[in-house]
């Protein structure tokens, strides 16, 4: 859907749906801690900044390029990345094999939140602040340009 559709909005929804399907992985896993982070992180505030700025630049679809072989080239992408994808999926079947048991409490929401607002607290906002800048950019470009 976020490829196919030529509507930006519906490739937003698209990602949007994605994002929660990688939340519900991350539950069927047990581990509530990355669940309600992608939840609130990535489906509360990148997809809806996402889609505010979808909706804020507000693409026609006579203003989208022609794309005669679009199809050709996602199949000559598919094509290349498919051993790629063969090679990551055997090495994570027999990846867990080699790792050690894990102590109590690892991945344990106090944990986590003590390592993310501890150590990892100036990095996560500086992320935060440049997301959010290059979206403002990204609005006032599409703004630019559609003013000639």
């Amino acid at each position: 859907m976020v490829l196919w559709s030529r509507q930006t909005v519906l490739s937003g929804f698209g990602f949007l749906i994605a994002m929660l399907a990688m939340a519900g992985i991350f539950a069927l896993l047990g581990n509530s801690f990355l669940f309600l982070a992608q939840i609130m992180i990535v489906v509360g505030a990148v997809v809806v900044l996402s889609l505010i700025v979808i909706t804020t630049i507000n693409m026609k679809e006579e203003n989208l390029p022609d794309e005669p072989r679009k199809f050709t080239w996602m199949l000559l992408s598919a094509v290349l990345v498919a051993p790629f994808s063969v090679l990551m999926y055997r090495t994570l079947v027999y990846l867990h094999h080699s790792f050690a048991e894990t102590k109590e409490g690892y991945g344990s929401l106090k944990a986590m939140g003590g390592e993310l607002f501890g150590r990892w607290v100036l990095p996560f906002e500086i992320v935060s602040v440049l997301l959010l800048a290059a979206m403002l950019a990204a609005i006032v470009i599409a703004r630019k340009e559609s003013k000639q």
